[in-house]
């Protein structure tokens, strides 16, 4: 990939000023990316946009695929017509400095379901949903069933829902039984993806390229591994068998246990990598530059039991990094990747990296000597 000489900023949408608790959609990132024009910039970095679980990191997604909520603008649901002046005026103060996500988390959830129950009385804009969730069935069903019944259960970790459901033994039933909140969650995707699409074409207007994240590792809490558990290092019980990290370095003594299913590259294999080409494919309709973190776990991962408290006690496995990437050129074309390669790098994660033409990462500080 081939990138001319150029300067950004970095600035994930939730730091951007907000009235609503959290920088979001709206008006404030419009007049960034104009700020961005103005100061002679061309490229806006955000980290991974999907919908945070526990903790709130967007390294920890319930979905690899989907908009965060939270990003989403009410203030263009009011332009919409979805909202009225009087749902915009809240009479929580928040800090202009810190995010509350509790209280936001439930101011705009309040929002989003006002928006939803008016949304639903209009014909129109219901045609443009239905075609927006018609293009990205594969990946919103088991999304909105996911959170409708992570809803229904009262917001715990999947493994701790009705059996039925949790080992998707009787998905009909939910289904029917889950069918309004389904409708809700796929109203939110469809309103984040219109917004964010939008603001996309503005940054493109204004000669800007957005470079967007994405993490190697899925959440364990999340619709990819509750609807593809096939897939990762879970055992039929829903316990981890095998679990990502880093081996003890100069940073740390045992380690770094991060607790991220693995992939099981074999099964993968078997349809040409079909979820992860959805999966760049589908940044790529949000993002025009990939950051790809930890990408020597391509090459080879520290593979970490399930059950061990620290990450001493892991091995290196070997990844599929060249039929991976292979796979994913060959639908997708160039690949317009950036490789996150800090750290200690072996020749062989060099060698996919410059054989893929993918550019890395220098650090300022480590980067000149």
């Amino acid at each position: 990939m081939n990138i001319e000489r150029s300067a950004g900023i970095l600035l994930h949408p939730t730091s951007l000023p907000g009235k609503f608790g959290i920088g979001d959609l709206g008006p404030s990132a419009y007049h960034f990316v104009e700020f961005l024009k103005a100061a002679g910039q061309t490229l806006w970095q955000v980290f991974p946009l999907g919908p945070t679980g526990y903790g709130d990191s967007p390294y920890q997604c319930f979905s690899a695929f989907a908009g965060n909520p939270l990003l989403i603008s009410p203030e263009f649901l009011h332009r919409d017509g979805l909202l009225s002046e009087a749902d915009l005026a809240h009479p929580h103060k928040y800090n202009a400095h810190k995010i509350d996500f509790g209280s936001v988390i439930e101011l705009k959830t309040k929002l989003l379901r006002k928006a939803f129950h008016n949304f639903s009385k209009s014909k129109n804009i219901s045609d443009e949903c239905k075609e927006f969730c018609s293009k990205n069935e594969y990946w919103l069903e088991d999304y909105a069933l996911f959170m409708a019944a992570k809803s229904h259960h009262g917001g715990v970790q999947w493994t701790e829902w009705d059996a039925s459901i949790a080992f998707r033994k009787d998905l009909n039933t939910w289904k029917k039984k889950l069918a309004d909140e389904i409708k809700y969650q796929k109203f939110v995707q469809y309103t984040f993806h219109k917004q964010w699409t939008a603001l996309r074409e503005f940054v493109h207007q204004n000669g800007i390229k957005i470079i967007g994240d994405l993490p190697i590792f899925i959440a364990y809490d999340s619709a990819d591994l509750w609807a593809n558990k096939e897939l990762f290092t879970v055992r039929k019980d829903g316990s981890l068998e095998f679990v990502a990290g880093v081996p003890p370095d100069y940073f740390s003594a045992t380690g770094q246990l991060w607790g991220n299913p693995l992939y099981k590259w074999k099964e993968m294999e078997k349809d040409d990598f079909l979820w992860w080409r959805r999966r760049i494919s589908n940044l790529l309709t949000m993002v025009d530059i990939v950051r790809i973190d930890h990408f020597r776990g391509f090459d080879a991962f520290w593979e970490i039991p399930g059950d061990a408290e620290t990450a001493i006690n892991g091995r290196w496995v070997k990844a599929p990094g060249h039929k991976l990437f292979n796979a994913i050129k060959k639908s997708l074309g160039v690949l317009p990747i950036i490789a996150e390669d800090l750290g200690v790098i072996t020749d062989s994660v060099e060698e996919l990296r410059d054989h893929f033409d993918f550019p890395g990462i220098k650090i300022l500080q480590f980067g000149l000597g």
